[in-house]
């Protein structure tokens, strides 16, 4: 019946019927090992190889998480290694994992040990380089504006290094009352991005951090890793506080640089680049305020010059000149319209009166005066009508004759030869 039982296995567990730690552990054992031989890749962070034992013991970690795995292996696979394996190489595991049923512990039994090297390092690092790249994070449209003058400057960098000294004295002595947030992480090895993930996040969440350096001073391409790390990349990109990398030297260029809004050659011009010179902005504004001064002085200058050329205009020197020179122009005008009018007037009276004489002289009644006459005919019922023919008055006819003082009546008495 026992057979039977290991042969099927125990039913599904229940709060009535639950299953013994022996139960879940040989379960958890049995899934662990149908998972097979891996390959794993981490950093070495601790090693233990004692001599004349027939383990040695090592702690695999993952750079980008506080994640690590216990490793077991013989110890002339580390003495075979090509590379000396120390603590924090970039490794590569080949293994089966076990589960230890007595100690309820993961362990992997490495079989073979393979150190990263540099090239293959670098690789990573261009793989990774191309895929921020295409995820837009050094898009240049992303970077933000540092201050003018920061209020407090976060620095993360490690204790006591000649970056610190060097990001703390330039940048007081460009502006002392400057002041900084400092936090102390690893820089290098398995610790430095935890520590350096955690140091930015509580930088980056103070709002009184007005800017955050990254510094570091120059290493070998191993060292240097760790600001190269995607999940470092990625913090420095998300962060809202502006972050200038001053990692290495000049030729140094880990993906930090790429990701951060600033880049900065060395520790020391990442202080320039985010502390202004109190001195040379003094002079700026000594210099400014000159200039000003000038230019208000000549606009002045120039204004009063203008006002003056103004006030001696004669229209301004002398005003009631103009006003008079104006009523004489108008006096003079109205004696010339008047003198053109009564000339006018003269003129139509000489010729009217012209005129007059003319029709006086050729009128009935000046060749009246002249002893002339003007008969006419009476007419019963009519108006008297001019006498043109002595035909027309036969005797007795009754004539009117018209002379200049007067007309008299007269009746025809016969034809004179």
């Amino acid at each position: 019946m026992s057979a039977t039982n290991q042969t099927s296995g125990p039913g599904p567990s229940s709060a009535e019927e639950p299953w013994p730690v022996r139960t879940v552990a040989m379960k958890v054992a049995g899934w662990i090992d149908r998972l097979g031989s891996v390959w794993v890749e981490g950093q070495l962070t601790q090693i233990n190889a004692r001599p004349g034992t027939r383990t040695a013991f090592l702690v695999l970690r993952d750079p980008s998480a506080d994640m690590s795995l216990s490793v077991t292996c013989s110890p002339q696979l580390l003495e075979r290694s090509p590379v000396p394996l120390t603590e924090g190489a970039q490794v590569i595991l080949y293994g089966k994992l076990s589960f230890y049923t007595g100690r309820g512990t993961v362990s992997l039994r490495a079989t073979d040990i393979r150190a990263v090297g540099v090239g293959e390092l670098l690789a990573r690092v261009e793989r990774l380089r191309s895929l921020l790249a295409a995820e837009g994070l050094f898009d240049p449209r992303l970077k933000r504006p540092l201050p003018f003058l920061p209020g407090t400057i976060g620095l993360i960098t490690a204790r006591a290094s000649a970056a610190e000294k060097d990001v703390l004295t330039v940048a007081q002595r460009r502006w002392p009352a400057v002041r900084f947030e400092v936090r102390h992480t690893p820089v290098q090895g398995p610790q430095a991005v935890p520590a350096i993930l955690g140091a930015l996040k509580e930088l980056n969440d103070d709002s009184a951090v007005d800017v955050i350096i990254l510094a570091r001073g120059g290493g070998s391409v191993e060292d240097l890793l760790p600001f190269s790390d995607e999940a470092l990349c990625r913090a420095i990109s998300a962060a809202t506080t502006p972050i200038v990398s001053a990692i290495g030297h000049e030729p140094d260029s880990p993906l930090s640089d790429h990701v951060a809004d600033l880049r900065a050659a060395t520790p020391t011009d990442a202080a320039k680049l985010v502390v202004p010179d109190a001195v040379a902005e003094q002079n700026l504004v000594t210099d400014l305020r000159s200039r000003t001064a000038a230019a208000l002085r000549n606009w002045v200058a120039r204004e009063a010059r203008g006002l003056e050329m103004i006030r001696h205009r004669p229209v301004l020197s002398d005003p009631i000149a103009g006003i008079e020179r104006r009523g004489e122009e108008v006096t003079r005008l109205r004696e010339a319209t008047r003198r053109d009018v009564l000339r006018e007037l003269v003129k139509q009276q000489t010729l009217v009166e012209h005129l007059r004489n003319r029709s006086q002289a050729l009128g009935p009644a000046a060749t009246l005066a002249r002893g002339y006459a003007v008969v006419q005919r009476m007419v019963t019922g009519g108006d008297p009508e001019v006498l043109r023919s002595v035909d027309d008055a036969p005797p007795g006819t009754q004539i009117r004759v018209r002379v200049a003082d007067g007309a008299v009546t007269a009746a025809v008495m016969g034809k004179v030869r």
